[in-house]
C-alpha cells in the first residue's frame, strides 16, 4: 500500500481534492470526496474477494481514490468528471510508481466509471463501476426524493 500512501499525500492529488471540497461546499447532494472514495475502495474490494475479480488491492484503492477527482472541473468547465479524472489521474500515478501498465488499467476504469456497459465486466472497470454505485446509500439521504439519479440507479435497499 505505499503507492496508494503517496497519492494520498501527493500534492497534486491534495489541490484536487481541495477544489473538488471548494466546488462541492454548499452542495446538498452526495460529494465526491475522500469518504466517498474510501467507500467505494472497501466496497470494490469486498466485490472484488466474492466474485473473484483477481484485481490486487493496491489497484483497487488507486482507482478509487482517483476515480472523481476532476469533479471540480466539470463545475468550472463542464468537462465530464470521469474524462477530467482520466486526465488528471496519469501524472499522479506515474509520480506514486505505478508502472504504464497499472496506470492504463487504472485511468480506463475511471474514464468508464459511469458507462453502464461495464458493469458485468470482471476486470476492474467494472469492479469501480459498481462500487462506485453502491457506495451511495440512497435510503438513508435526505435528498434521495431532489435527486436526480433515476430510481433504477438509486440504492433504495442495501445490496451487495
Amino acid at each position: 500500500m505505499e503507492r496508494v500512501n503517496k497519492i494520498l499525500t501527493n500534492s497534486l492529488y491534495q489541490s484536487y481534492l481541495e477544489k473538488n471540497n471548494q466546488a462541492e461546499a454548499q452542495r446538498s447532494f452526495c460529494r465526491h470526496n475522500t469518504a466517498h472514495f474510501f467507500d467505494v475502495a472497501r466496497i470494490a474490494l469486498i466485490l472484488n474477494e466474492q466474485e473473484c475479480y483477481g484485481q490486487a488491492q493496491e489497484i483497487i484503492y488507486a482507482a478509487a481514490l482517483l476515480h472523481d477527482i476532476g469533479r471540480w472541473m466539470q463545475y468550472e468547465d463542464g468537462t465530464p468528471h470521469e474524462k477530467a479524472g482520466s486526465m488528471l489521474a496519469p501524472e499522479i500515478l506515474k509520480s506514486c510508481g505505478f508502472t504504464k501498465e497499472e496506470s492504463e488499467r487504472i485511468v480506463k476504469a475511471i474514464d468508464s466509471h459511469r458507462r453502464e456497459e461495464v458493469k458485468e465486466e470482471k476486470n476492474l472497470s467494472g469492479l469501480l463501476y459498481r462500487a462506485d454505485k453502491l457506495s451511495r446509500a440512497c435510503f438513508a439521504c435526505k435528498m434521495e426524493k431532489e435527486c436526480d439519479w433515476k430510481n433504477k440507479k438509486k440504492n433504495l435497499k442495501l445490496i451487495l
